[in-house]
């Protein structure tokens, strides 16, 4: 196993790479405050924070990753476009990796503004670069594709909004899916008892003394929105069994563009994605990259950092399964955090990391 001293350094010769190809140094602080971080973050990351809470500055973290702290001060400098680099530790609870350590050092490059499909086909290209000699596989994937599928679909507002919330959990959003596509009706919800609110019965009179925060006003009008979303009519079974066709995409990247276009005559929204994956696969072959070997899984990425809006990309040791060896590297597209950590202004944004000390781990495996 690799001493400190040896992945520290390895952190920053990475680093040094970076910068040498234009970026910028960038440090943040250990201690970050964790109310807004928190909720950018996900579920994942939400339940492997270090949290503590400071009589003056409230609930602060230890950063669990160094793209939020970029982002915010990216935005805060007003600038469009601009490329980072840093090396530093993160910290991370393991409660089901125990043998992993729970800090450790992470190297990163991040863009802003440029051409989407470059600046991705850039930053997956770098890292690919940094990682050459080592027996390695890359997968991607595109949450952008799965936005745009749910934006297509015909159905309400809020089915959408609660589909895409749960794209990150891929069994809760398979089941909220299904429910959407065949709902159950009224009398099968809840007991019956959507159908009761329906039919005006007031049923918090035989609810007993109100518990917990929500009043019995906002109760109430929690049941009237569940009951009118079951009279709603169900998704289309032909988009449903398409989005099922696109989590189960999985081959060569070259060839994934062509499924989504002919998709695209079920649901629209999709012919842009489509155009945005092309226009990535040119800039990746123009910097290099073999298409051939480039994987593609359609469901990549939804268990990661819930950040991600768009392309998205791991490096993962050969014959090894995530389970047994940490990815080496990834990264992704997170066009929609600029946007909420910008007050509204939106920037293209793209990023990966390599973890150093897996990467002389490995080097050291070889020997």
């Amino acid at each position: 196993m690799p001493d400190r001293a040896a992945i520290r350094d390895e952190a920053h010769r990475i680093r040094r790479v970076f910068e040498a190809q234009g970026a910028e140094p960038f440090e943040a602080e250990i201690l970050q405050p964790a109310d807004t971080l928190l909720d950018l973050y996900g579920e994942d990351i939400r339940a492997r924070a270090y949290v503590t809470a400071d009589p003056l500055r409230g609930e602060q973290m230890l950063r669990p990753d160094f793209t939020v702290s970029v982002v915010q001060a990216h935005m805060e400098s007003g600038r469009t476009e601009a490329r980072y680099a840093y090396s530093g530790l993160i910290f991370r609870q393991q409660d089901e990796h125990p043998e992993r350590p729970t800090e450790y050092f992470q190297t990163g490059l991040e863009i802003f503004g440029g051409d989407p499909a470059e600046a991705d086909a850039e930053v997956f290209a770098t890292i690919a670069a940094e990682l050459s000699d080592l027996p390695v596989r890359a997968v991607t994937g595109d949450i952008g594709v799965l936005i745009a599928a749910v934006e297509g679909l015909e159905t309400t507002a809020i089915r959408k909004a609660a589909l895409r919330r749960h794209l990150w959990r891929p069994e809760r959003f398979k089941a909220l899916l299904a429910r959407y596509a065949a709902p159950a009706g009224l009398d099968g919800l809840r007991g019956g008892l959507l159908a009761r609110v329906k039919a005006g019965a007031d049923v918090l009179a035989e609810a007993g003394p109100e518990i917990g925060l929500r009043s019995g006003g906002e109760v109430l009008a929690r049941l009237e929105r569940l009951a009118a979303d079951a009279e709603e009519p169900p998704i289309p079974a032909e988009q449903v069994a398409l989005v099922d066709r696109i989590l189960r995409l999985r081959g060569a990247a070259w060839a994934m563009a062509a499924p989504l276009r002919e998709m695209s005559g079920v649901i629209p929204s999709l012919s842009a994605a489509a155009a945005r994956m092309e226009a990535r696969l040119a800039a990746l072959e123009s910097r290099g990259i073999d298409l051939d070997a480039l994987e593609f899984e359609g469901s990549f990425g939804r268990t990661s950092l819930e950040y991600y809006d768009g392309f998205v990309f791991g490096f993962l040791v050969d014959g090894q399964r995530p389970d047994n060896w940490p990815p080496l590297a990834s990264g992704g597209r997170y066009d929609a955090m600029t946007r909420v950590l910008g007050n509204g202004r939106a920037a293209p944004a793209v990023g990966g990391v390599i973890r150093p000390e897996q990467v002389l781990k490995l080097r050291e495996a070889q020997c």
